[in-house]
């Protein structure tokens, strides 16, 4: 009789333990930045990493590998990613580019990111995403607007004459200005200004390197575009994540996108004492107006979008819609 027992009671143990939902173990992900691991504009990325992992203790967790250029060329990290180097990256457009010739969509849209949720805009766009092997997660953080600052002051719109450090995000509008063009690292931009090698270089209103303040007189209004970090992560690496695991990435990422935005109280703080900064260092607004704000608006949209649909007649004209009002 106890054999029998024994018999059943272990039988009925297997069976439940079958009927179990399986518990699926902690993964972690390799997390790769696009700027020097400590620097201004790497440090959003970090953040996401550090709240992912607190949040996903049991779940998720991400390990980062390093950040460019040290563990290789901003511009490449994506495309590696896209092919398994990496599991996730912090990443700029303007360095994904070579991957997704849409990405610069994202820079100068009209709409807010929630309100490109709504209205089937990112939707395209991740589809656009997973034929190049990623999924979107959220634009983790902006710098704001980019602006051009310069050691020499500027009466309007007219760039000629000048050298302009760049990167691909601004370099078609400044060209089209009448500005001459040179890139760099981050790490030269303070030399080329000093040495007078440029006169002038594209950077977001925040995710300044301060020392830059010295070599620099004045920053022109109004700003241009959009200073965008995303999270990306490597689509089959995705779609091997269970529910819990990606819903743990989007919750993150989509809270980090809420604290990004333009219009919350926390960034307008974060912009107004950005400014205060820069006077108190010594760079001075040149705000332009009337005629040659206009053209600098003006020019700075339309560069923008000719460089998309040159390079994607396809789905350039049918993002143009959904992206602007």
């Amino acid at each position: 009789m106890f054999r029998k027992n024994a018999v059943f009671v272990a039988a009925a143990t297997v069976i439940g333990v079958m009927a179990m939902p399986a518990q699926a173990a902690e993964v972690t992900l390799t997390g790769a930045s696009c700027f020097p691991i400590g620097s201004p504009v790497s440090k959003p990325f970090e953040a996401v990493v550090n709240e992912v992992n607190k949040q996903g203790k049991g779940v998720l967790q991400i390990k980062m590998v390093g950040g460019a250029p040290a563990i290789g060329s901003p511009f490449t990290l994506t495309q590696k990613m896209a092919k398994g180097a990496y599991d996730m990256v912090g990443c700029t457009e303007a360095y994904f580019g070579n991957v997704l010739p849409e990405a610069p969509v994202l820079r100068f849209s009209d709409y807010s990111y929630p309100e490109l949720r709504q209205n089937g805009a990112l939707d395209y766009m991740q589809k656009l995403f997973n034929a190049k092997g990623l999924q979107f997660i959220a634009r983790h953080h902006t710098f704001g607007t980019f602006h051009l600052y310069t050691n020499k002051k500027i009466t309007g719109a007219d760039l000629t004459g000048m050298n302009i450090r760049v990167s691909p995000v601004y370099t078609a509008f400044f060209k089209s200005l009448g500005a001459t063009v040179q890139t760099s690292t981050i790490a030269q931009v303070y030399t080329y200004m000093e040495n007078n090698t440029v006169q002038g270089f594209g950077w977001p209103l925040m995710g300044w390197i301060p020392a830059w303040a010295k070599v620099t007189k004045f920053r022109v209004d109004p700003g241009f575009y959009d200073g965008t970090l995303h999270t990306l992560v490597n689509l089959k690496k995705w779609n091997s994540l269970d529910k819990a695991q990606q819903g743990l990435l989007n919750k993150v990422g989509l809270m980090f996108e809420g604290q990004a935005d333009p219009a919350s109280d926390g960034f307008k703080a974060l912009a107004k004492k950005q400014k205060a900064w820069f006077e108190s260092n010594g760079v001075k607004t040149i705000a332009l107006s009337g005629a040659a704000r206009d053209k600098w608006v003006s020019a700075a949209k339309a560069e923008g979008w000719k460089e998309v649909l040159a390079r994607s007649p396809e789905h350039g004209p049918k993002l143009q819609k959904l992206f602007t009002k």
